[in-house]
């Protein structure tokens, strides 16, 4: 706004949901994701360990809990955010062909893990304000309220859990 630059202007009062509303083209390709994918609350859904694949998980998991869940919209940001570290973690570091994806919700909490073949664990590291990378797990560890790593016989799932708001039934 002309002549207003460093004030801070009212934010907007009303619906979170529809101040932040997905365009019509991100929910439908959001739904061509569950088609071809399955949906994660279900059961553990598979991707390709390719990079576009993170956008595959990001818009699983935004429909899931923005959508499904019916979570706040900054829930699903942050879930989203954490989401797309845990995949490009697995798609740089473990080699993998493949990784899955599941998402539990408990009262009062939501749990989202990433399964891949590798036992490599990752390893959070201190950030530094000019890094350009690595801050994946600081993310992680941030923004979550708990995450983990649980070995397997086979990989490992790495997974973050947020406290969430249950809505109390009419």
């Amino acid at each position: 706004m002309a002549g207003l630059e460093g004030v801070e202007q009212p934010r907007q009062r009303g619906s979170a949901t529809a101040a932040r509303r997905i365009p019509a083209a991100e929910d439908e390709q959001a739904l061509k994701a569950l088609e071809l994918y399955g949906n994660p609350t279900d059961g553990e859904v598979r991707l390709p360990s390719r990079p576009e694949s993170a956008a595959a998980a990001r818009r699983l998991t935004h429909s899931v809990v923005l959508r499904q869940w019916s979570l706040s919209p900054q829930t699903a940001e942050h879930a989203v955010l954490l989401v797309s570290e845990l995949v490009g973690n697995a798609v740089r570091h473990t080699g993998a062909r493949v990784f899955g994806l599941r998402m539990v919700r408990r009262r009062g909490w939501i749990r989202i893990e990433v399964r891949d073949p590798s036992r490599g664990l990752p390893c959070l590291m201190p950030v530094q304000a000019m890094d350009t990378s690595g801050r994946g797990l600081f993310l992680v560890d941030k923004l979550s309220d708990r995450w983990g790593v649980d070995l397997l016989p086979r990989g490992k799932t790495t997974w973050f859990e947020m406290r969430v708001a249950d809505r109390q039934a009419p």
